[in-house]
């Protein structure tokens, strides 16, 4: 059986928020700028709290299965909450998008490069 890889998307919106809170994370901006975004095993997070209180997470996981994304998904929502959660960060509307890479459509370049091969 193959290995399966899985891109989580975690997003919600920062809730209740102090000041301190607020400025803490105005400070870090530019660690969590979406230009930086990548899909990771620990997860990362982005933001532009200037312009809304929306925050995004990115979970790179795998699995044998195609059931196992469920798990995945479930893992990274987990890991989202307890990050957000161990700084005292309030949230709300909480929702995760997976995505088995094993059935993405593959663009035009990748049919290309793959009709090649054969």
């Amino acid at each position: 059986m193959s290995t399966r890889d899985f891109r989580i998307t975690v997003r919600g919106v920062f809730d209740a928020l102090t000041e301190a809170q607020r400025a803490e994370l105005l400070s870090r901006a530019a660690d969590h700028d979406v230009l930086h975004a990548a899909f990771t095993p620990e997860g990362h997070l982005s933001y532009d709290l200037a312009a809304r209180a929306a925050f995004t997470f990115r979970f790179a996981d795998t699995g044998e299965a195609e059931e196992d994304i469920v798990a995945a998904a479930t893992r990274a929502e987990a890991a989202a909450e307890a990050w957000l959660g161990e700084r005292g960060y309030g949230f709300k509307k909480l929702r995760s998008q997976a995505e088995d890479l094993s059935q993405a459509a593959l663009g035009k370049r990748q049919r290309r490069e793959a009709a090649r091969s054969l």
